[in-house]
C-alpha cells in the first residue's frame, strides 16, 4: 500500500487517517498535526523520510506560485530541509490545478454556472487559482490580505489590483517568521470577528476555513462558501451561522475533506513517478481519477 503523511503546524485536533483507493490503488493518507511547534514538524520529517512515499506540508507553504513563478518561504523550506528519499509537496501545484477549475468541476452540481454579486477572498495569497476563478463568476472581489495579513484597514478590489501587490510583497514575505505566516485559528484559538462589513456584503466567500473560522461574524446567512480542509465540526460551525451552501474543493473522505496539500500528495503517491506532478499532469490526474468538489446543502431556500 502507499503511503502519504501530511505533517501540518496545525492542532492535532484535526488529525485523521482514511485509506483511500483510487482505481483500485490503496493509498493511506494521514494528517499529523504538531500545534505550533516547528521543531516537532522538522523532526517527524525526519523520521518519516523514506517511510511514506510523499509527505506533504500543511499550516505554512514551501513556495507562493504567481504566474508561473515560485516565490520561495524560507522557515516553511527549513522544516523540510532534511528530507532526502520520500517525495515532498505543499499543494500549490494543485490549487492552480484544481481551484482554477472548481466551478467547471462543480458545474453538475450547481446545476450550471453560478453568478454571484460579490465575493470576499480573506486570504488569497496562497490561492491565486481561486481568485481568478471567483473573478468569473462574481461581479465584484474583495481579498483581505492587507486586512488580515497586516492589520491594514485596506481591501484589495479585483485580481489585477491583487498581481500588483502581490508582486511587491511575496519577496519580502519569503523571510517573515512562522509566527507570522502562520494562518490564524489553526491553533484552536478563539473566535475575533473582524472586518464584519467585506464578510456581510459577500455573497460568496471564498477561501481557507481557518480564516472563516477565526474571522467571520455571527450571521452569514443565506451565503455560498466554498473552502476545503472541512471536518464535521466545521460543517456545523458554518450550519450555525445560517451559511445555505458550502462547496469545498476536495472530496470528502469519511466526513472530512483534507487540504489541498494532502490531495496533491495523494495523487502524486497514485501517479508514482517519484516528484513533484507538473500543473497539466494534475490536470490530467484529475480527470483520470474523476476527482471532482463536494456541495453540501445546509439550509434550504425559503
Amino acid at each position: 500500500m502507499k503511503r502519504t503523511v501530511s505533517i501540518s503546524l496545525g492542532s492535532p485536533s484535526r488529525d485523521k487517517r482514511v485509506i483511500v483507493d483510487l482505481n483500485g490503488v490503496q493509498i493511506s493518507v494521514e494528517r499529523i498535526g504538531t500545534g505550533g511547534d516547528a521543531q516537532a514538524a522538522r523532526r517527524l520529517f525526519t523520521e518519516l523520510d523514506g517511510q511514506a512515499d510523499v509527505l506533504t506540508i500543511g499550516g505554512i507553504d514551501l513556495y507562493v506560485r504567481l504566474d508561473g513563478r515560485d516565490y520561495p518561504i524560507r522557515a516553511g523550506l527549513k522544516l523540510v530541509q532534511d528530507v532526502q528519499r520520500s517525495v515532498v509537496v505543499d499543494g500549490r501545484m494543485l490549487k492552480y490545478a484544481l481551484e482554477g477549475r472548481i466551478f467547471e468541476l462543480a458545474e453538475p452540481l450547481l446545476g450550471g454556472q453560478p453568478h454571484f454579486d460579490c465575493a470576499f477572498i480573506p486570504f488569497g495569497a496562497d490561492r491565486i487559482g481561486m481568485i481568478d476563478s471567483v473573478s468569473r463568476v462574481a461581479g465584484r472581489v474583495i481579498i483581505g490580505d492587507l486586512m488580515f495579513m497586516f492589520g491594514l484597514p485596506i481591501p484589495v478590489r479585483g485580481l489585477k489590483q491583487f498581481k500588483f501587490i502581490a508582486r511587491l510583497l511575496l519577496p519580502l514575505a519569503g523571510y517573515l517568521p512562522i509566527s507570522v505566516l502562520f494562518p490564524p485559528g489553526a491553533r484552536d484559538e478563539d473566535d475575533n470577528p473582524k472586518y464584519e462589513r467585506y464578510w456581510l456584503e459577500a455573497d460568496l466567500i471564498a477561501g481557507d476555513m481557518h480564516y472563516i473560522r477565526k474571522y467571520s461574524p455571527l450571521n452569514l446567512s443565506g451565503k455560498t462558501v466554498i473552502t476545503n480542509t472541512t471536518t464535521e465540526d466545521n460543517i456545523q460551525f458554518l450550519r450555525q451561522r445560517g451559511v445555505q451552501r458550502v462547496l469545498t474543493t476536495t472530496p470528502v473522505y469519511e466526513g472530512r475533506s483534507f487540504g489541498v496539500n494532502m490531495i496533491e500528495g495523494l495523487l502524486t503517491a497514485y501517479s508514482g513517478v517519484n516528484r513533484q506532478l507538473t500543473i497539466p499532469e494534475l490536470n490530467a490526474l484529475i480527470d483520470e481519477v474523476d476527482l471532482r468538489p463536494t456541495l453540501q446543502i445546509l439550509k434550504k431556500d425559503g
